[in-house]
């Protein structure tokens, strides 16, 4: 790793540095809430590349949202709401878990390789499935896994108890496209994107629009499980890429022109219609008020890739800068959370696991000290500081890394050059400031080595490294016979 300005060694005696981890590690033990706990619902719509401003409560005025802003009005928008990482699998493992990602060297988007049990999220780590089991919950994932293709690695074996959707990165949305059996008639990465869905571990036969299908499912299990306390993982792929959408969606957007903007439109309004379904059902069942809903984006829009817009936000998924890791985030709790709430402070993806677990009845204690906190007491007025004083990023084989402070201040090492910008005056991050405040950015770096000194490199290949993966392995896709066989 390319030294930053402040070397490690330094770090370890830096007085500052260190108190203001010890602080930060301090308020996460100890940010448990003295209200009663009652094991409410939750439920996590992940959508996939959307542009922080691709939703109504974001200020887009093309594609109308009235379903996911809901969200928002019903509770609480997250104008400083982040991810963990630039681009998918890593981002959706820190959610999952948690913590941040590199600490367990989940530090590159995976490949499909179903022989690979070491591609994917460690067995080390805990998923927040796993976690809520202790307490007796029902936990559903639907849509994109990303987080292994290896049979120790799928979903039923990470806790989950049912599982509809596919094991790669991204899929097509049109049932005639797919047309494989299963992983094992995968050629090449991208295939994987043309293998029929999975309910369990059983391949199945779909006849709907993959984004409709879904939200079906979601609605079936909110039923299926109305009776106990149950996550719902729903984690659509779109609008991520292939562009793909119905002429049922297509056609509410006759008036964009551009012909990627409006397939990219169609995409998100079929995510809000089943966001619509989801919330449809929780009124119908009486759940509203014992479900926490949470929406959120994996990362940023890659902008020029899928006509997704970040708006104000500088740079686009894969980057350290703003607008690839600044997601639409909103959170609802009717009765607990008050309504129309706008929340300034950073929060990351993390804070999900940390919320839950401290609401449910039976104390959970997790295999791993995580990095989410319970944002419940700074939604209630119940703490008045900032849940995180700072949150950082890291990008291994680029060299590229970035933090956060809670006060606004974030600096960016890219290429070699070092940024500082202020984004409660610059959320564009125009202006560079290190050369007037060189103290501010001795400080945000100190903090981040401190904080890097915890991780590890990356313990898989990535895409990047597709070719001398299949180089190495050349029976990347065949089936293997079982070692006991």
């Amino acid at each position: 790793m390319r030294k930053l300005r402040v070397v490690a060694i330094l770090l370890l005696v830096s007085l500052t540095a260190g108190a203001c981890l010890q602080k930060m590690n301090k308020k996460n033990d100890s940010n448990i809430r003295i209200k009663e706990r009652t094991s409410p619902n939750l439920i996590v719509i992940l959508a996939d590349d959307l542009g922080y401003g691709d939703v109504g409560f974001n200020g887009c005025k093309d594609i109308p949202t009235p379903n996911i802003d809901r969200i928002a009005s019903q509770g609480v928008k997250f104008t400083n709401g982040y991810v963990s990482y630039a681009v998918c699998g890593p981002s959706r493992a820190g959610l999952i878990t948690g913590r941040y990602q590199d600490q367990f060297g989940f530090s590159r988007n995976p490949l499909f390789t179903p022989n690979d049990p070491e591609m994917g999220l460690p067995l080390t780590e805990e998923t927040l499935a796993e976690a809520l089991k202790k307490t007796d919950y029902k936990s559903i994932a639907l849509g994109k896994w990303h987080l292994g293709a290896h049979e120790s690695l799928k979903p039923l074996e990470r806790g989950f108890d049912d599982f509809y959707g596919f094991l790669t990165g991204g899929h097509h949305y049109f049932p005639e496209k797919w047309v494989l059996q299963d992983e094992f008639e995968v050629k090449s990465q991208y295939d994987a994107y043309k293998t029929k869905l999975l309910r369990n571990s059983k391949r199945v036969e779909e006849t709907e629009y993959l984004t409709d299908a879904l939200s079906r499912e979601a609605v079936q299990y909110i039923d299926k499980y109305k009776d106990s306390s149950f996550f719902m993982y729903l984690a659509y792929n779109a609008p991520h890429t292939p562009l793909q959408a119905t002429e049922k969606y297509l056609n509410r957007f006759d008036t964009i022109q551009n012909k990627k903007r409006r397939t990219y439109a169609a995409m998100v309004s079929a995510v809000d219609d089943g966001v619509g379904r989801v919330l449809e059902q929780l009124e119908a069942l009486k759940l509203t008020e014992k479900t926490i809903v949470v929406f959120l984006s994996d990362n940023g829009g890659p902008e020029p890739h899928n006509g997704s817009d970040n708006g104000e936000l500088r740079g686009m998924k894969s980057d350290l800068f703003e607008g690839g890791i600044r997601v639409p985030f909103a959170m609802q709790w009717p009765g607990t959370i008050p309504s129309g709430m706008v929340y300034n402070k950073p929060v990351i993806s993390l804070d999900i696991f940390g919320t839950i677990i401290n609401q449910t009845k039976k104390t959970i204690k997790t295999k791993n000290k995580i990095d989410g906190v319970d944002l419940m007491p700074f939604l209630l007025g119940e703490n008045k500081e900032a849940p995180h004083d700072y949150l950082f990023w890291r990008k291994y084989d680029e060299q590229i890394y970035a933090a956060r402070n809670a006060s606004g201040g974030k600096f960016v090492v890219k290429d070699q050059d070092t940024m500082l910008f202020n984004l409660d005056n610059d959320i564009s991050e125009t202006e560079n400031l290190i050369r007037n405040s060189k103290n501010k950015l001795d400080s945000l770096e100190q903090v981040f080595n401190m904080w890097n000194l915890g991780n590890m490199d990356p313990v898989f290949m990535g895409l990047i490294h597709n070719k001398k993966y299949n180089e190495l392995n050349p029976d990347r896709f065949e089936k293997l016979e079982s070692k006991n066989n």
